[in-house]
């Protein structure tokens, strides 16, 4: 496969699963904002959903207050916000179109369709009620997009490439979520296991569709620790940095087999996977979540750039 086709479906499928990422925060952050103040404090969920992001300077360099309209603008339909969902979308389509021949009828069907019915929203919707409308339709274009790659494409290079988008993408957004929440959100007058800590974690496992989830793994009610456990540890938990790494591996040794030839890209993964595999919650949290959080995001950034170098230049 030609590099400039594996790039094009590794970034296809980053988009649209950064489109989905983002219509989950601006869900979660409408949610919360909706509770009385006694339920989610004084903290600014808008500034937290920027922060979340991942673009809190871009979006303080054009905008002076993080409220729901500037917020929702910028995340939502700017076109000066290149991680906006109307610019993953439109750059998924491009990188899609590029690589028509490589895509099965129905992927391209799901982001063509995408796209132009993204145009049928103009500049936004005009109402909270619509705006939510708008969210429920960005994530149900990502899981039929998700959905025609798993169901019809064949598993060869293009799939696995495609995959490599996906985790990459996947991982270093769930470690976001759990970043901002630990770091910036729970207000230093607040004890952790309280009230507000309750609620706040709620949502963050509403926002990675994982508080059903939850409620079967641990059969308890919502505690900090055990909703780390859950988003970092858990194999079988679809949105965990532990399942991302293990499928990063898989779909790389897979590439490996294909081309025969390993790389920095397939030791790096491994290396992440395994600290992850021999990592216990009790020990993250004494050595600090945020400090580990910020090492695996670091680290998820290596293999982003690795995959690149090996692969995709």
């Amino acid at each position: 496969m030609l590099s400039r086709t594996a790039d094009n479906l590794f970034w296809l499928a980053r988009y649209v699963e950064r489109a989905e990422y983002l219509a989950r925060i601006l869900d979660t952050t409408l949610r919360l904002t909706a509770l009385p103040l006694a339920y989610v404090g004084a903290s600014n969920e808008w500034a937290s959903a920027v922060a979340t992001a991942g673009c809190a300077n871009a979006f303080f360099a054009v905008h002076d207050e993080a409220n729901e309209e500037t917020v929702t603008e910028f995340l939502a339909f700017s076109s000066g916000n290149p991680s906006s969902i109307r610019n993953c979308f439109e750059s998924a389509r491009l990188n899609a179109r590029a690589v028509r021949t490589a895509l099965t009828i129905e992927m391209w069907d799901t982001i063509n369709g995408a796209w132009l019915e993204l145009k049928k929203w103009g500049n936004g919707p005009s109402s909270r009620e619509e705006f939510a409308r708008f969210l429920r339709w960005v994530l149900e274009s990502s899981l039929r997009f998700d959905g025609s790659a798993y169901r019809t494409m064949l598993r060869n290079d293009a799939y696995w490439f495609s995959r490599l988008g996906v985790y990459i993408e996947r991982a270093d957004n769930t470690a976001r979520i759990l970043d901002v929440k630990y770091h910036l959100l729970l207000p230093a007058d607040e004890r952790v296991g309280g009230p507000l800590d309750y609620f706040q974690w709620s949502s963050i496992l509403r926002s990675v569709s994982a508080l059903t989830s939850y409620h079967w793994v641990y059969r308890e009610n919502v505690k900090p620790w055990l909703v780390a456990d859950l988003l970092i540890l858990k194999d079988e938990m679809p949105r965990s940095l532990a399942n991302c790494y293990d499928n990063l591996v898989q779909n790389l040794d897979r590439i490996a087999g294909a081309y025969g030839r390993q790389g920095p890209a397939q030791r790096h993964a491994r290396t992440v996977r395994a600290r992850l595999e021999n990592s216990r919650v009790d020990e993250i949290f004494q050595s600090g979540l945020h400090e580990f959080i910020g090492e695996f995001i670091d680290d998820n950034n290596r293999l982003g750039t690795a995959v690149t170098q090996q692969y995709l230049m």
